[in-house]
C-alpha cells in the first residue's frame, strides 16, 4: 500500500531523518512515535505530497485513497456539523475542482482522479447522511448540534465533525495526527473501538500509550535519524526497543575490545614487528566502525518539596449552582474533597467538568451556594490554556526560580533537565515556547512550589509520553489532594483512586480507581455495544 525508500529530510542544518524506510500494508494499524521535534508531523506531511524529500521516495499504490486528520483544523463557515461531515465545508468543491481539471487536461485515467472520484461518490451516497449521523453521534455530538453553524462550535468539537468526514468517505489509508486530542473518554472509547472494525490501514501519530496498546501492531520510531521498525503495541515496542539497545551496545563494546587489542598490538611491536604491526594497523582501518548507541531516553525521577498539609476537608460546595447564559450547568450541586484524595472528572463535553474545576479554583463567580475551601487549603490550578498562568517576558529559568525563591540556579537547572529544558533551552523566551514546552514549564512551577490541592484540567494536552510518564511519577510522590480532569487513561489508571462522573448537572462518585469505575458502568461494554449497533454511548451508559 506504501513504500518509503531511502529517505531524507533535512530542516535548515538539522537533519530529520537520514535513509528512512517504511512498509504499510493492506489493514494494517501502524504507529509513527518520537518526542516532540523528531519530525513525525514533517513524515506525515511528506506521504501527503504537502512537503518534498531531499532525496528518497515514497510510492503508493495507484488506486489507495487517503484521507488525514490533522492535530488542527482550519477556520470555518456557516456550515453545519453535519454539513461538515457530509463534506459540505469545502471538501466536496475542492473534489469537484480537482476532477474537472482532470477532465479538461484529459487524465482521467490518473490515480488521483480515481481517488477524488471515490471521495466524492461516497459523500454523495444515497446513505452518507444516515452514515454521517451515526458518526457525529458515536463522536458525542447530539442530535440538537447537528444544524448548528460550526462556527459556533470549539475547534475540538470541529475536528470530530471533520474526523467523521473522514469516516464516512472510508480511506484505504486513514492518517490521523494526534486523534485522541479533542475525545473525552466517552467518544474516545466508542472511537478506539470503531477504528478496531475498520476496514482500511491506519497510520497514525499519538501519545496515548493507552490508545496505542489497544489498537496498533506495528511501531515505526524515528530516532537518531532513522525510522526503526518494532512489531506489536506501544508496550511491546519499548520492551524491544530496550531489547535492540543491549544488542547494539554488546556489538559496539565487543568491536572496542577487537580494536583496542588490535591498536595494543600496533602500538607495542610498532618498530620490532614493524609488518605485522602495519598489517595490524590496515585491519583497524578496514574495520566498518559501530557507532555507540544512544541511550533511550528515560524518565528522570525528581524529589520535589511536598505541600504544607491541609484540614481533612480540603475543600467543599454547598448548593452551588452556575449558568451560562440561559443554560443551567449546576443547581444545588453539594461536593466535598477530602484531604489525600486523588480524584478525576469524567463524562461528555459540555456536561461541566471544566466549569467544576474553575469553580473549586475561584476563576469565575458562583450564582448561589457557597465555595468553602478548608483550614489552611492552598490552591494550584493547572488550566488549559497554559500561557494564563506564565509570564511571557521572563526566561524558562527565572519562571521557575521565581516560583521558589529558595531555588539555586542549579538546583532549577536539575529540574528543568528532567523536563527536558536543557543547555540553552533555558534562556528561551516563555513567549516562545509550544504548546508541550508550556505545559511542562506549568507543571514544574507546581511542583517545586506546590500547592496543597492541585486542580489539574487536562494536564497531559501537547506532551510526548516521556513527559507524561515524567508527570507521573512526580503526582504518584505528591502528598497533596488533586482533582483533575484527562482523557488519557494511562495518566487516570495511574494516579486516580477516585471517578466523579459528571452529566447533566448530576456528580456520581465511584470511590476506586478508573478500571472499578468501567466494572461498575459497563462502559467498556456499552461502546462496544453502541459500536456494533451503530448508535451513541448515552450519558447514562459511562
Amino acid at each position: 500500500m506504501l513504500t518509503i525508500k531511502g529517505l531524507r529530510k533535512t530542516m535548515g542544518a538539522r537533519t530529520l531523518f537520514s535513509d528512512a524506510k517504511m512498509t504499510i500494508n493492506y489493514g494494517e494499524r501502524t504507529a509513527i512515535v518520537g518526542p516532540n521535534g523528531a519530525g513525525k508531523s514533517t513524515l506525515f506531511g511528506l506521504i501527503l505530497g504537502e512537503d518534498t524529500a531531499d532525496e528518497g521516495n515514497i510510492q503508493r499504490d495507484e488506486w489507495t485513497t487517503v484521507g488525514f486528520l490533522p492535530q488542527e483544523s482550519e477556520p470555518i463557515g456557516n456550515e453545519t456539523a453535519l454539513q461538515v461531515a457530509l463534506g459540505q465545508a469545502g471538501e466536496t468543491e475542492k473534489l469537484e475542482k480537482i476532477l474537472k481539471a482532470h477532465e479538461d487536461a484529459g487524465t482521467v485515467e490518473d490515480p488521483a482522479y480515481f481517488e477524488a472520484q471515490t471521495k466524492f461518490d461516497s459523500l454523495n451516497d444515497p446513505k452518507a447522511e444516515a452514515k454521517a449521523k451515526k458518526l457525529l453521534r458515536g463522536l458525542g455530538f447530539r442530535e440538537s448540534d447537528w444544524e448548528r453553524p460550526a462556527n459556533e462550535l470549539s475547534g475540538g468539537w470541529i475536528m470530530r465533525a471533520h474526523l467523521a468526514r473522514l469516516l464516512v468517505q472510508e480511506p484505504e489509508l486513514l492518517m490521523l495526527d494526534e486523534p485522541t486530542n479533542h475525545l473525552d473518554l466517552l467518544s474516545l472509547l466508542w472511537f478506539q473501538d470503531y477504528l478496531k472494525n475498520y476496514g482500511g490501514a491506519v497510520l497514525m501519530i499519538s501519545h496515548d500509550r493507552e490508545f496505542m496498546d489497544a489498537l496498533i501492531e506495528q511501531v515505526y520510531e524515528i530516532d537518531e535519524q532513522k525510522l526503526h521498525s518494532y512489531k506489536g503495541n506501544y508496550s511491546q515496542f519499548i520492551v524491544q526497543k530496550t531489547e535492540r539497545y543491549e544488542r547494539a551496545l554488546v556489538a559496539y563494546q565487543n568491536q572496542q575490545k577487537e580494536i583496542k587489542k588490535l591498536q595494543e598490538f600496533v602500538d607495542k611491536f610498532r618498530v620490532i614487528k614493524a609488518t605485522q604491526a602495519k598489517s595490524k594497523e590496515k585491519q583497524i582501518e578496514k574495520i566498518d566502525k559501530i557507532p555507540k548507541p544512544a541511550r533511550p531516553r528515560k524518565v528522570f525521577k525528581i524529589q520535589f518539596p511536598q505541600p504544607k498539609r491541609s484540614g481533612q476537608k480540603v475543600f467543599e460546595l454547598d448548593n452551588v449552582s452556575q449558568s451560562y447564559g440561559e443554560t443551567k450547568v449546576y443547581e444545588n450541586l453539594n461536593f466535598t474533597v477530602e484531604r489525600g484524595e486523588r480524584i478525576v472528572l469524567v463524562g461528555p463535553n459540555g456536561s461541566g467538568k471544566s466549569t467544576l474545576i474553575k469553580i473549586l479554583a475561584g476563576v469565575i463567580p458562583i450564582d448561589g451556594g457557597e465555595r468553602k475551601p478548608g483550614l489552611n487549603t492552598s490552591i494550584g490550578y493547572f488550566s488549559q490554556h497554559r500561557s494564563e498562568t506564565l509570564n511571557e517576558r521572563n526566561t524558562v529559568l527565572q519562571e521557575v526560580m521565581d516560583a521558589n525563591g529558595e531555588f539555586r540556579e542549579d538546583d532549577a537547572r536539575a529540574v528543568l533537565g528532567s523536563f527536558l529544558f536543557r543547555k540553552d533551552d533555558v534562556f528561551k523566551k516563555v513567549g516562545i515556547l509550544s504548546g508541550g514546552e508550556k505545559s511542562r514549564l506549568n507543571l514544574i512551577k507546581f511542583l517545586v512550589d506546590p500547592p496543597n490541592l492541585l486542580l489539574m484540567d487536562e494536564p497531559t494536552t501537547h506532551l510526548d509520553i516521556i513527559s507524561i510518564e515524567a508527570m507521573v511519577l512526580a503526582l504518584e510522590k505528591y502528598e497533596g489532594t488533586l482533582v483533575f480532569i484527562s482523557h488519557d487513561v494511562h495518566f487516570i489508571r495511574s494516579l486516580a483512586t477516585k471517578v466523579l462522573h459528571v452529566s447533566a448537572g448530576k456528580v456520581t462518585s465511584y470511590s476506586g480507581g478508573y478500571d472499578y469505575y468501567l466494572e461498575k458502568t459497563g462502559a467498556e461494554d456499552n461502546a462496544r455495544a453502541a459500536v456494533t449497533a451503530g448508535g451513541p454511548l448515552s450519558n447514562e451508559q459511562v
